[in-house]
């Protein structure tokens, strides 16, 4: 076995401030199985070539895993160069590390150089790749707070399992654990553990697995409530009680460290502000073991007048020096601010362009100046994904797409997509400039097509075409404006051919539709085979919308893809008129709570509802109307529930009401026993909701003209159909519970759900499975 130990040191904690950022690594040495058949350089020994003969090429052999170009980066050898014994060597390790950090430990290089009649050596690299070494355990020693099944969770080094062979976050790489040692550290000190302590990482190579053994052992300390908050402001004109509000965080709350980082940013940002470029804002605290608490105090000061002489850009050789700048509040020539300096380190680590961030300071040219450089390593920002799926509503689907989060390593988002599934298809295209006109404004533009095969559900098809425009302007850290003007064509049209005859009820199929003696189609035997509503009929045709909007964003999600806590809202408020066809105002809310109840079980709130409603004496069409289900109430088909004609073809003329509102509890759950890697959840959820309020047209009679023939709804017999609808509008609350299984599987995210439907009304379609997913390879 060979092993590698970490050990953490940190400074003497100071009250609270010091369980922010205090922390010292030694990397003690470590020593690889590299001692095996072949893996020293030693072979090259047998060279036959002299020292100082040139170099005629550099060759590979054996590697299959890193490619001549990714090995050709490791080694310093090059071709025209003169011959060197150590460089060689030392190119031989080089190799081999390089094999370690992708995941083959048990690799072996070795090196030779072939004479040349010309005076020239070939230096030939051969390497036994051997197989892929990764994480077989990991273990936690003296954590009693989280299980050892929450933190593992937490790192994004896995185990190596069945599913090895689809993923490479098993392979052991101490860049990677370092970073999960600083994961796990900030998760106790946001929950408060304000004396947590990482004592040691153990890293053992286990040669009989093949693999590697992580154990890391802690110290948590207790768990700490805040005992009260105070700000004690030492700049003059800045009162203490005029700082106090911007505090985020709280008598009674738990200690959480992200917390108090966002209050330090909050209050340097006002004082900095009002003129006081040089503001210090450090927090101290004062433990009380016995009780639990913390006595937490802001002390504000004049720090030391220090000025930006520079700010040094390094090792980007893609993206712009300006992206990384932009993310820094101050520049050349600006005080120098410890705090403002570490927000601009996260939000660089937040972008994704990178692999590593690391911001340091030396003296500038004379005492009061600072030299800031900012070393980062680009990584790669592009995708290309080709998706496929099946759902229940859309049947199978597929899309290619083609994005870049850095275009052209100016910061920008493109995306070019393309779909097809059995009841759609699609093309989209956006951008969005994060920094619009050099401010912190994102700007961008959509254009899309989407064509949607509703008949299984409404009997009609939609394509709708046309662009966005989007301005999202930040509020604070939590809460953005986005501003909105879209303008698109919706062209509806009913399907009547023998396979799919919905409108033969008013346009006979010849040979097809049963007639009357005058050559009327015959009611109601026109729809036993399908027919669309009056109401869909009348929308056929083309419309132009042109519509501002805004959308409200509050959101304090501690993960946006695997929510554990926190809150997402979302208001949406839209009025069409300016200019187009249609004329009406919408507006709608969405709010969804999490809470971790239990280790790994947390519960879901969500809350929607939504109301639209016309003006200028124009009625709605009915496709401006909601059409819901399952993301309403599940257990209901989609558009399966709200307004319905029950004049003819009831099953499936859903018409859209106006007006809706919904709720759903849920609790998720881990599948006990399962590995964490298989990404298996369980979930149990209670539905509520309604859609009512049709207010469209219900005589068309002047339309279609002929006299009004709307007598006998409902069981009306004559052989014409009927002029008006019959619509089924009912406000009572449907509900379901049910059972979920969630995967978050290497091919992509997979849910089913089973509802059992408890409340529903006449009309109401239902479906108690439903099955969503899909896949990027």
């Amino acid at each position: 076995m060979t092993r590698r130990t970490t050990n953490s040191r940190y400074a003497a904690l100071t009250g609270v401030s010091t369980c922010l950022l205090a922390l010292a690594m030694t990397v003690g040495p470590m020593n690889q199985a590299n001692a095996q058949a072949g893996a020293s350089p030693a072979g090259a020994a047998h060279s036959r070539a002299a020292q100082g003969e040139r170099i005629n090429r550099v060759v590979f052999e054996g590697n299959k895993k890193l490619n001549k170009d990714q090995l050709g980066g490791v080694v310093t050898v090059q071709a025209n160069n003169p011959y060197n014994q150590a460089t060689v060597n030392a190119d031989v390790e080089r190799i081999r590390d390089a094999y370690r950090r992708s995941g083959r430990s048990l690799a072996s290089v070795t090196a030779r150089a072939v004479p040349l009649p010309n005076g020239t050596v070939d230096v030939v690299f051969t390497v036994n790749e051997g197989d892929k070494t990764g994480v077989k355990e990991i273990n936690f020693v003296g954590n009693n707070a989280f299980s050892s099944y929450r933190l593992r969770n937490l790192m994004s080094t896995t185990e190596s399992n069945f599913l090895s062979w689809l993923k490479s976050s098993d392979v052991y790489d101490p860049v990677r654990i370092a970073s999960d040692e600083d994961t796990i550290r900030r998760y106790y000190l946001r929950n408060g553990y304000a004396d947590f302590q990482i004592l040691s990482t153990d890293v053992v190579f286990d040669e009989q697995r093949g693999g590697y053994v992580v154990t890391m052992t802690v110290s948590e300390g207790q768990r700490y409530r805040i005992s009260d908050v105070n700000v004690d402001s030492r700049v003059a004109n800045v009162s203490s009680e005029q700082l106090q509000p911007l505090v985020r965080t709280r008598a009674g709350d738990v200690y959480d460290v992200e917390a108090v980082e966002k209050s330090l940013e909050r209050i340097t940002n006002e004082i900095s502000g009002e003129g006081n470029p040089f503001v210090q804002v450090r927090p101290t605290g004062l433990r009380n073991p016995e009780a639990g608490t913390v006595s937490l105090q802001y002390v504000v000061d004049d720090g030391p007048h220090l000025y930006i002489e520079r700010i040094n850009v390094r090792g980007n050789s893609r993206t712009r020096d300006y992206v990384v700048r932009r993310e820094f509040d101050i520049g050349e020539g600006d005080a120098y601010n410890k705090v403002l300096i570490d927000r601009a380190e996260r939000r660089l680590n937040n972008l994704g362009h990178f692999k590593a961030v690391r911001i340091t300071s030396e003296p500038g040219s004379t005492p009061d100046r600072v030299v800031v450089n900012v070393d980062v390593e680009d990584q790669s920002t592009g995708q290309f994904s080709v998706s496929g799926g099946y759902s229940t509503s859309d049947g199978f689907i597929g899309e290619v797409a083609v994005s870049e989060s850095n275009f052209l390593g100016r910061g920008q988002f493109v995306r070019l997509a393309g779909s097809w599934g059995q009841y759609s298809q699609g093309v989209d295209f956006s951008f969005t400039e994060p920094y619009f006109l050099g401010q912190r404004m994102a700007f961008g533009f959509d254009v899309f097509s989407k064509y949607s095969d509703n008949s299984r559900y409404s009997r009609y098809e939609d394509r709708v075409t046309g662009g966005q425009l989007r301005l999202g302007l930040p509020i604070d850290e939590a809460t953005t404006l986005t501003l909105r003007y879209s303008l698109y064509q919706s062209r509806i049209k009913v399907p009547n051919t023998w396979r799919d005859p919905y409108g033969d009820c008013s346009a006979p199929l010849p040979g097809y539709t049963a007639l009357n003696p005058d050559g009327s189609a015959t009611y109601p035997n026109c729809t036993w085979d399908g027919e669309a509503s009056l109401a869909i009929k009348e929308a056929a045709g083309t419309n132009l919308t042109s519509l501002v909007g805004a959308t409200l964003t509050y959101n304090t999600l501690d993960n946006t893809r695997n929510p554990t806590s926190g809150l997402y809202a979302e208001f949406k408020p839209d009025i069409a008129g300016l200019g187009g066809d249609s004329r009406f105002i919408r507006a709608s809310v969405d709010a969804r709570y999490y809470r971790e109840l239990f280790d790994e079980v947390v519960g879901f709130v969500r809350v929607q509802g939504g109301h639209i409603r016309s003006f200028g004496g124009k009625d709605l069409r009915i496709v401006d109307n909601y059409f819901l289900g399952p993301s309403l109430v599940r257990g209901f088909a989609p558009s399966g529930i709200g307004p319905r004609d029950m004049s003819g073809d009831f099953q499936n003329n859903a018409l859209g009401g106006t007006t809706y509102f919904g709720g759903t509890l849920e609790v998720q759950f881990p599948i006990f026993g399962l590995p964490r890697e298989l990404g298996l959840k369980g979930a149990v959820f209670a539905d509520a909701g309604t859609l009512f309020g049709y207010e469209g047209q219900k005589d068309f009679s002047a339309s279609l003209g002929v006299p009004t023939n709307c007598a006998g709804f409902p069981g009306y017999s004559a052989s014409r159909q009927p002029t008006c609808v019959n619509v089924q509008d009912d406000k009572k609350i449907r509900s379901s519970v049910g059972v979920s299984l969630l995967w978050a599987s290497p091919l992509g995210p997979l849910r089913f759900d089973y509802a059992f439907v408890l409340s529903k009304v006449r009309g109401d379609q239902t479906q108690a499975f439903r099955f969503s997913g899909g896949t990027s390879f």
